[in-house]
């Protein structure tokens, strides 16, 4: 009998955004010159090889990277075990604009949940930083070329950003595929502890999940740009290109709902409202946005599921408008017939005393954002027998 053929799947990601959309954390932030950067990801699922994906994605011009080496983070910026990463054999390339940058693959055995330290040189200064923000996880930026440091320098500053790296892809010792969760703050864990990993997709892949990709923006929506491409922009780039890719998870509409509701005047609201172009949608917007998503899965013989948009009022998001169009597109993704499996995160979250808003001890204080409880709570409530190879084999529902 033959063998079935290993491919590589991806185990961790942080989908690109330009430095200039919502938080800007890299504003008040020295320019990246003659820096190393040293980051730490939280893999999801364990291979015997490893490669790392750079981005360019959203720069102005051509990015250099002098050198870049992998390895096991240890506690406060140290590494061991290190691996030399290079480009198609050279150890320093340059990314052009607009494009992302996979290493070579380096033999390096790792287990689910390990953490790698990721280190890069920059020589020259970078004009327009590709990154994600916010970071939950702490990296470090670092004068002069330092790759090669086992601890961390005295030096060195805390970089407010994931910058220039997208992506972690793992060869399995056996045939495995991914999941990729696309959606917004809710998914990429804002109100989360930092360092905790305590996001409901990477809390799904410590349950036992497997291979857990979290491509959540803060402050993302499914139809129109804004802070970050729209989810039906970047849905091939970063679900569909995916490596080893066989369920996805939409977890999206709720930032489309609240924004197109919000009273446009000069309240709290006003100066939030500038970051999302694009006029109003409404819940038929939103639902033929789902429906795109799934025809173009299907297309790829991916499984496609979705979460209930949970509840916000206490929120500065919230108005009647916006829960009665919840409740709307809530109820076609429940009963609609679209998607392979729902998972209910409302049913999860709401008060059931107060349906319209989070239970309090679920939200991190602003009605909005989960706690670590909260996060714990819709990871917990996931079936993890909707990510068994078999299931994802079988492609139920196409």
């Amino acid at each position: 009998m033959t063998e079935p053929e290993i491919s590589w799947v991806r185990s961790w990601g942080a989908s690109p955004q330009s430095p200039d959309e919502g938080l800007r954390s890299l504003d008040s932030h020295p320019p990246l010159a003659d820096v190393t950067l040293r980051q730490v990801v939280r893999l999801s699922g364990g291979g015997r090889r490893v490669r790392v994906r750079f981005t360019n994605e959203f720069g102005t011009t051509p990015l250099t990277i002098g050198a870049a080496r992998v390895g096991f983070a240890l506690p406060g910026g140290g590494v061991r075990d290190e691996r030399v990463l290079t480009f198609s054999g050279a150890t320093a390339v340059t990314v052009p604009v607009g494009a992302p940058m996979p290493s070579d693959p380096v033999d390096l055995p790792v287990s689910a949940l390990a953490e790698l330290s990721i280190s890069l040189y920059l020589p020259e200064r970078v004009e327009t930083c590709t990154c994600h923000d916010p970071v939950l996880d702490t990296g470090w930026t670092i004068p002069g070329d330092a790759v090669a440091a086992s601890a961390l320098p005295p030096d060195a500053t805390v970089l407010p950003v994931r910058a220039l790296l997208s992506a972690v892809d793992v060869l399995p010792g056996a045939p495995a595929s991914a999941v990729v969760v696309v959606g917004d703050s809710r998914t990429d864990g804002a109100g989360s502890t930092p360092d905790t990993h305590h996001s409901w997709p990477e809390l799904l892949a410590a349950r036992g999940a497997g291979f857990v990709v979290n491509q959540g923006i803060s402050g993302n929506r499914l139809l129109n740009d804004g802070i970050g491409p729209a989810v039906l922009a970047r849905f091939d780039r970063d679900v569909l290109a995916t490596p080893g890719l066989g369920c996805v998870v939409v977890s999206a509409g709720g930032n489309d709902i609240a924004i197109s509701a919000a009273p446009r005047d000069d309240g709290p609201m006003a100066d939030f409202l500038k970051m999302f172009p694009g006029a109003p949608v409404t819940t038929d917007d939103v639902i033929a946005g789902f429906r795109q998503l799934v025809a173009r899965a299907r297309e790829r013989g991916v499984l496609v599921y979705a979460t209930t948009i949970a509840p916000f009022e206490g929120s500065e998001a919230y108005s009647t408008a916006a829960e009665a169009a919840r409740h709307e597109v809530n109820a076609w993704i429940r009963t609609g017939g679209a998607f392979d499996a729902v998972l209910d995160f409302d049913a999860v979250w709401r008060d059931p005393d107060h349906p319209s808003r989070i239970r309090a001890d679920f939200h991190s204080g602003d009605h909005l954002h989960g706690s670590d409880a909260g996060y714990r709570a819709l990871a917990a409530s996931v079936d993890l027998s909707l990510f068994e190879p078999a299931v994802i084999a079988g492609k139920p529902g196409r």
